[in-house]
């Protein structure tokens, strides 16, 4: 499965600090889309987890 810049949604909020070059990658990243940064990393992590479900399966 490939990575894909999802559509807004809505979502709860939680603060979480990232490295200030990875925070500029993915705003390099979804600059030009609808994506925000917050849907973006929401997309990752569920990308990371259904990774580590199919390893472990």
């Amino acid at each position: 499965m490939n990575f894909q810049i999802p559509e807004p949604t809505t979502s709860s909020n939680k603060s979480i600090r990232f490295p200030d070059e990875l925070v500029a990658q993915v705003e390099q990243a979804i600059q030009g889309t609808d994506c925000t940064f917050s849907a973006f990393v929401v997309a990752a992590v569920r990308s990371a987890l259904e990774s580590l479900s199919e390893k472990s399966t």
